[in-house]
């Protein structure tokens, strides 16, 4: 009974792997967008440099901020992170907390405009007062971790521009 499921399995995984099988979002950016001048106002920050990690995974070419020539730019405006009280103990601490990432970048292209594109990105956060240190390092996981998702939400928009781009 073990053999033929393990056997079907195998099969399974070399059909999807050879077959060129991928997931949805690996959709091609438009050509506008394949190369980039990528600006930020604080480029050592951690948004901006997972930002430009994710834009040079997806094959972005991005070019000098002084080559001014026809490319376009994706200039990361802001990223404001605030947290809300969800829940409270009974002593009345806070227990669980609600952080928001909030992120605003704009795309220009040459001769066709500026596309302003805004993600969020929301998780919940078990903070016991008791345990402050872990509870500092598992909050800068969480934010780095939404930074990421940010990040990822922010290049599915850009991929979308691709209708409007050949519109105009």
């Amino acid at each position: 009974m073990k053999k033929p499921f393990t056997l079907f399995a195998v099969l399974l995984t070399a059909l999807l792997t050879a077959c060129g099988w991928q997931f949805k979002n690996s959709e091609r950016f438009p050509e506008e967008l394949r190369t980039l001048r990528y600006e930020s106002t604080d480029q050592y920050s951690d948004m901006s440099r997972i930002l430009r990690n994710q834009l040079l995974l997806n094959d972005i070419t991005l070019v000098p901020q002084e080559n001014r020539s026809h490319i376009a730019t994706l200039r990361l405006n802001s990223a404001e992170s605030t947290s809300r009280v969800a829940s409270v103990f009974k002593q009345a601490r806070e227990a669980e907390k609600i952080l928001s990432l909030t992120v605003k970048a704009t795309v220009s292209v040459p001769q066709k405009g500026d596309y302003p594109l805004e993600v969020s990105v929301f998780r919940t956060f078990f903070d016991d007062s008791r345990a402050a240190l872990a509870k500092s390092e598992e909050q800068e996981s969480i934010m780095k971790q939404m930074y990421e998702q940010a990040s990822r939400q922010l290049l599915i928009k850009m991929v979308g521009l691709h209708k409007e781009l050949s519109n105009k």
